[in-house]
């Protein structure tokens, strides 16, 4: 009988250089180190979109992380694509088939900064090409100071699971991003919002636990962040 939960980590892609003279996987120790602290055996799961469903057979909760890139927006209609974009089409195209999978099976999901992104479009959901094209903003959203210091605060929605996890109306996040969600999707919802209005936070409400934030809890910049892993951690039990 298992005693920690396993969950699914998906991993970042580079390129051939630095690392390796072959393309390589890569992620932060903290993800990982995060889930550890919380109960749970994290597993890495790479970018082999055919044994996705095989990955879920295996594992207990999904968690979707970051990176320095951007869904495709043909994904999710978004027109033209924005001069700032980058895309890891592999990435995207596994990480949409697992959380797809993941959802269906109505699977505990975690989306964390592009994760998050990530979720709203399986979702249904839509993005915000470039925040500063489209929102007027003294926000630095792509904060300057370093990942293990908070950047601004974000506005928690009552009556939410992110609300019944963090228990106060309000937290210290930390957070690098030029896109944002749009619209959520159906059947999911903001959970969190800067004070300039620009989305933190998105969950389904046709879901047991399918919750994303656009800052990194890993960091624990905010008291509140472990709760977030806990709770998740305990859904995947």
């Amino acid at each position: 009988m298992r005693t920690r939960p396993i969950i699914g980590v998906t991993l970042d892609a580079e390129e051939p250089g630095g690392y390796s003279k072959l393309p390589w996987y890569a992620l932060r120790k903290n993800y990982f180190s995060a889930l550890a602290e919380a109960g749970a055996l994290p597993v890495a799961l790479p970018h082999q979109t055919e044994l996705a469903e095989a990955y879920l057979d295996e594992i207990d909760g999904l968690m979707i992380t970051g990176g320095a890139f951007d869904v495709d927006p043909s994904l999710y209609g978004g027109g033209v694509t924005h001069p700032t974009v980058t895309l890891k089409a592999n990435r995207t195209d596994f990480e949409l088939a697992v959380t797809r999978g993941a959802l269906a099976r109505n699977m505990p999901v975690l989306g964390i900064c592009g994760g998050q992104q990530l979720l709203a479009v399986a979702l249904g959901g839509t993005l915000i090409q470039h925040i500063p094209d489209s929102i007027r903003t003294d926000i630095e959203h792509e904060q300057p100071n370093p990942r293990d210091q908070p950047g601004h605060e974000v506005a928690i929605a009552p009556d939410t699971l992110l609300a019944r996890i963090i228990g106060k109306p309000r937290m210290a996040v930390n957070s690098a991003h030029h896109q944002a969600v749009a619209t959520p999707g159906a059947g999911a919802l903001v959970n969190a919002l800067a004070p300039d209005g620009v989305v933190e936070g998105v969950e389904s409400a046709s879901h047991r636990f399918a919750l994303g934030v656009q800052w990194h809890p890993e960091y624990a910049v905010d008291p509140a962040d472990p709760l977030i892993f806990a709770a998740f951690v305990a859904a995947c039990r």
